[in-house]
């Protein structure tokens, strides 16, 4: 693993509607929680991409980006 790689950014946000589940705990994204949307448009729970970011450096979905 490369650790010289920055880390991706994030646009932080409520979400206004359903949005499935987050990738990362599995729960569901629902209207009112505080996601992370990122360059890709993947989008997750804040803590969660957070703590994520705290081990790997990109997308949980789209490592190769």
């Amino acid at each position: 693993m490369c650790f010289s790689k920055t880390r991706l950014t994030y646009n932080k946000d409520i979400l206004s509607r359903h949005s499935g589940e987050c990738a990362i705990c599995l729960e569901e994204l629902e209207q009112g929680d505080t996601i992370a949307r990122l360059p890709c448009l993947c989008i997750y729970h804040k803590g969660c991409i957070d703590e994520w970011f705290e081990v790997n450096r990109s997308c949980p979905e789209h490592p190769a980006d």
